[in-house]
């Protein structure tokens, strides 16, 4: 990077006064330019501040990701590119359209990325945290300035989910300018098109910022073409210099083509194949908004928010395993009927925020407490029966579902957490989290008595939590905690997938806690962070073998047991300066975790199992990503390497693939992903990536549920170039 300085000096003397006229001369003297070059390595990996807004994050394992200095190809949302410097990130490549990111850390679910708490600028857009917590809100990269993610120990303050908080920070505007343009264009393989286009700016107290995107793809395998829309605004008025509020509203929308699961002879022979040209996928999902922040004192800070998903989560499939064919019926010389399924979502949550600092032992405290309301009202129409046609088709060709339930959950959390500053270097946060609510259950099931459902569950417990932080310098300390977490019963747990399938009409919620000590700094060239964690799971889903008065079979769907998951992340990055112009940057981003059941049971065949001691299934032992960056000038190429150790796809650890290819080993896989970047100006720049370079033929994870029992394949090679301009 180049920065330059021109120094002018110009003394001057001139006296005028009174009518008299000075002899002196003016004398100019001209100083030489001073260019100072040097370079400068893109910090695209950093960690959030002690205290952060109506937040406390000292003593916790945090990250975040600014998406604005990331050499990786965000149009395609590769999780591995994005999640790089974040290790033990598993990511599930369910499609490859990149309209949706699956991810998990330390050995949890990543569908639809539901063990987290997602945010996006601290709005909650999980569609229903007590019905189906799945984050069908998609926003794009391109729109993204940094991404923040706090750990399952930060569960306290902004809820009690195992994996943590994920947070997506959106561009803000300018407030230099009263109007800045941005476009962000891409075109890739296998006809991916896409523009991203915003405007923003500030005049007098108000700012604004707006954008919409667009992205469409033909996709990697047969039957996998998508299109995909999101729109935002945000208006911001600042009536004080202490007092702001923000009106927001965002949407995004997507189609996509559902190719079918394969089996493990047809993933050999073509993994782009595909089993089904009829199945369809759309979330079309909005989330409205309303934020006041409040500097009431230099020591008090008071934030209100209050916001809603509403939308729909719908799909028409021809729903059979891998090696179940979708063909013309004989008999009708028409397809068989598909399947529809409609999911309305109206969640409402609203949150009051505020922190107080003040004196404690000579050194400054702070407290940290809210309250959250939600009321949620989640209604589900299934088994609709949708047409024989081929194309996007959500009608049904005989009235009535054979579900047709709300799922309506109320419940209110108090949350309060301490920071206790003991020493200049040392301090101690303890806190707690009550929660109080009840879900009920309402509406029709066909083949299934009502009285057999749990029609009421109710949400109460407290959850407490501490953590400490250990300074050794300004830049490198120690930190531990333990805070405890819960997962409530979710909707896809208490109905039955079929007539022979009956629900524990006491079901209760996962609970446990999260415990993590780490070291983390910065010395001269080294970056790293080293975090030994362990994650306790009790009561998890799952289904035993019983029988009823008639002695016939019943799947009987319960909490089968406890899990725990141990390992270590590890983090280290160097950055080297090789001359005026020239820097490399190298890391390693690794993680190692065993997960296993505890006392845990599940039906195989039959009859009941132990599965003590078997892995927790989709939790690879090793996950580590590799990178080097080389900067030239404006120039910079990044090549990242990942590996996916082996893991289970069921709780039985089964290594022989079944016939339709839902259970077996996933086989461990390595990826070689390039990006160039070339900011041709400060306003314009060019990127060119090359993703899968060695076409590894791979697969993430073998789904027991959506979207089909089987094999899914991921992306090959793929490439794709993006155009910014700002202006």
């Amino acid at each position: 990077m180049k920065s330059f300085l021109f120094i002018t000096g110009i003394l001057a003397n001139v006296t005028v006064a009174f009518g008299q006229t000075a002899n002196d001369t003016v004398k100019t003297h001209h100083l030489a330019p001073v260019t100072i070059e040097g370079n400068k390595t893109a910090q695209d990996i950093q960690r959030l501040e002690p205290i952060q807004g109506t937040y406390i994050f000292s003593g916790r394992k945090t990250e975040v990701i600014d998406m604005t200095q990331k050499n990786a190809a965000i149009t395609e949302k590769y999780g591995r590119q994005i999640f790089a410097k974040i290790p033990g990130v598993f990511v599930y490549d369910m499609d490859g359209t990149g309209n949706q990111l699956n991810i998990s850390t330390r050995g949890l679910d990543p569908h639809r990325s539901w063990e987290f708490n997602i945010r996006k600028d601290g709005i909650i857009t999980n569609s229903d945290m007590y019905g189906y917590p799945a984050s069908h809100y998609n926003i794009p990269m391109e729109g993204v300035d940094r991404i923040e993610l706090v750990r399952g120990t930060g569960s306290l303050q902004y809820g009690a989910q195992f994996g943590g908080m994920l947070n997506y920070v959106s561009k803000q505007p300018d407030t230099i300018k009263k109007i800045t343009f941005e476009t962000i264009n891409t075109l890739g393989s296998y006809g991916l098109v896409s523009t991203y286009n915003s405007i923003s700016g500030k005049i007098g107290k108000f700012r604004y910022s707006a954008w919409i995107n667009g992205k469409w793809i033909t996709g990697y395998r047969e039957n996998s073409d998508s299109s995909f829309d999101a729109q935002g605004v945000s208006l911001f008025y600042d009536a004080t210099k202490d007092i702001s509020f923000k009106l927001e509203w965002t949407h995004s929308n997507y189609i996509t083509h559902i190719p079918g699961p394969l089996t493990d002879n047809m993933f050999m022979d073509n993994p782009k194949m595909s089993t089904r040209s009829r199945n369809y996928y759309q979330p079309n999902i909005h989330v409205p908004s309303l934020t006041a922040d409040w500097n009431i004192a230099s020591s008090t800070k008071l934030r209100f928010t209050t916001s809603a998903v509403l939308g729909e989560r719908n799909s028409v499939m021809f729903d059979k395993p891998a090696n179940v064919t979708d063909e013309i019926v004989p008999a009708t010389l028409e397809y068989n009927n598909r399947q529809v399924d409609i999911d309305h979502f109206n969640s409402y949550t609203t949150e009051l925020r505020v922190l107080q600092s003040y004196k404690f032992l000579n050194k400054t405290s702070s407290i940290a407490a809210g309250v959250q309301y939600m009321n949620n009202d989640l209604h589900r129409q299934q088994q609709g029966k949708g047409t024989t046609g081929t194309d996007f088709d959500l009608s049904l060709v005989s009235p009535g579902w054979g579900r047709d339930l709300h799922f309506k959950t109320s419940n209110i959390a108090f949350f309060v957490e301490n920071r206790w500053l003991l020493t200049r270097r040392f301090s101690l946060n303890t806190g707690v989290r009550i929660e109080n609510g009840e879900t009920n259950m309402t509406g029709i099931i066909n083949n299934y008595s009502d009285t057999e459902l749990p029609n009421k569950i109710k949400h109460s417990f407290p959850l407490f939590g501490v953590s400490t932080q250990y300074d050794i310098t300004g830049d490198i300390n120690i930190y531990a905690g333990w805070s405890q977490a819960y997962r409530p019963v979710i909707f896809k747990d208490i109905i039955p997938q079929s007539v022979y399938e009956v629900s524990d009409k006491n079901l209760k919620d996962a609970y446990g806690y999260n415990t993590e000590f780490g070291f983390r700094g910065k010395y001269k060239f080294l970056k790293w962070d080293v975090t030994a964690f362990c994650v306790q799971y009790n009561n998890r889903m799952g289904t035993l073998a019983q029988t009823d008065t008639d002695d016939n079979l019943i799947i009987f769907r319960t909490n089968i047991g406890d899990s725990r998951t141990k390992g270590i992340e590890f983090f280290l990055q160097g950055d080297f300066s090789l001359g005026k112009k020239t820097s490399l940057s190298l890391f390693t981003s690794t993680s190692f975790m065993d997960a296993r059941y505890q006392d845990a049971t599940i039906r195989s065949g039959n009859s009941n199992v132990s599965i003590r001691g078997n892995k927790v299934e989709s939790v690879p032992k090793w996950i580590s990503r590799n990178g080097i960056t080389v900067n030239y000038d404006l120039v910079s190429l990044s090549a990242l390497y990942s590996y996916t150790y082996e893991s289970f796809a069921d709780a039985l650890n089964t290594t022989v693939p079944s016939a339709s290819g839902a259970v077996g080993l996933v086989p461990a896989y390595q990826l070689l992903d390039l990006n160039l970047a070339v900011r041709i100006t400060e306003k314009i720049k060019f990127q060119f990536n090359i993703n899968d370079v060695l076409d590894e033929h791979y697969f993430t994870k073998r789904p027991q549920f959506y979207p089909g029992p089987g094999i899914w394949p991921s992306d090959g090679r793929t490439f794709s170039g993006t155009l910014s301009i700002k202006i």
